[in-house]
């Protein structure tokens, strides 16, 4: 009887133990590097895919803070000084955050690095700037973020938006 319990509860650990393992990362961890100027840049975020859901206007909606990406709070690390869209901001990592719209973003670089958007405090906002979305080539299925000419890209399902970073 008691080889039975300690049987089931070893299955039991077993079963649980693998569904935290494969809800860990449905959204896998990417990486986006490049540089501005004389500035070094790197962004981790995660990679939410569309699955057929309307996310942008839809899960993702309009006007609230986004965490852009998934499960933790995307980072953007400056190795120098930048202008973001023509502001100041100093060399260091924060938390990147979006606002998204459909005729405007608010892009958000706050001080703050916690997991998703959960905690996440506008005091903490080092920097915001407003960005128009535009229209992608093609249909993007899972969320990415590039940097390239000076921008820094993010592009999910039909919609793309772009920020200036000056190194």
């Amino acid at each position: 009887m008691k080889n039975s319990i300690k049987v089931s509860l070893l299955s039991c650990l077993v079963f649980i133990a693998s569904i935290a393992t494969a809800q860990k990362y449905t959204s896998p961890p990417a990486k986006a590097e490049g540089k501005s100027g004389a500035s070094s840049i790197t962004i981790d975020y995660c990679q939410p895919s569309a699955h057929g859901r309307k996310m942008i206007g839809g899960t993702e909606s309009f006007g609230k803070v986004w965490r852009t990406g998934a499960n933790k709070s995307t980072s953007i690390t400056f190795s120098t000084a930048v202008k973001i869209e023509g502001k100041d901001l100093a060399a260091g990592t924060y938390a990147l955050f979006t606002i998204p719209g459909e005729n405007e973003w608010t892009i958000i670089i706050n001080k703050s690095i916690e997991w998703g958007a959960y905690s996440y405090k506008e005091a903490d906002d080092v920097l915001r700037v407003k960005v128009k979305p535009s229209k992608t080539e093609s249909f993007v299925e899972t969320f990415n973020i590039s940097i390239a000419n000076d921008q820094i890209i993010l592009k999910w399902e039909n919609t793309q938006v772009a920020f200036a970073v000056k190194g």
